[in-house]
């Protein structure tokens, strides 16, 4: 379980590293910094976060696989729905309507809140039958 979520988990981080290289680059061209802000995240939480939990779990075995599966799709849910959604909510694109925009900035927020949460446990939770 841990090695299909790892690559899972990289396999994000790098469509986050790409994105947000190309953010930057657009920020940097254009000389405007409205995206400063979603820029920062897609790169600390999606590129950052994201690859270190893949490295984690790539590195250690855990006790419980519902526990990693669990971690993983919040993960997923909440690194992309915290950057969208704070991209929806910054920018409002395509007239997105206001209270749908924050409501998905906040949901995707709450989301990666709990993997971060999640993720805590799981470092609690290695199985240790490896190191005897």
């Amino acid at each position: 379980m841990e090695a299909k979520w790892s690559l899972r988990l990289i396999r994000l981080a790098a469509i986050f590293g790409l994105l947000g290289a190309i953010l930057g680059s657009h920020m940097a061209g254009s000389g405007s910094y409205q995206f400063r802000p979603i820029h920062a995240h897609i790169l600390v939480v999606g590129w950052l976060s994201v690859f270190a939990w893949g490295m984690f779990y790539r590195v250690y075995k855990i006790k419980s696989s519902k526990l990693v599966a669990t971690h993983g799709w919040t993960a997923v849910i909440g690194s992309i729905g915290l950057t969208a959604g704070m991209w929806l909510n910054a920018i409002q694109p395509f007239n997105v309507n206001e209270t749908f925009a924050l409501l998905f900035y906040i949901v995707g927020g709450v989301i990666l809140l709990i993997s971060f949460g999640l993720f805590i446990i799981t470092t609690f939770m290695i199985d240790n039958k490896e190191d005897k």
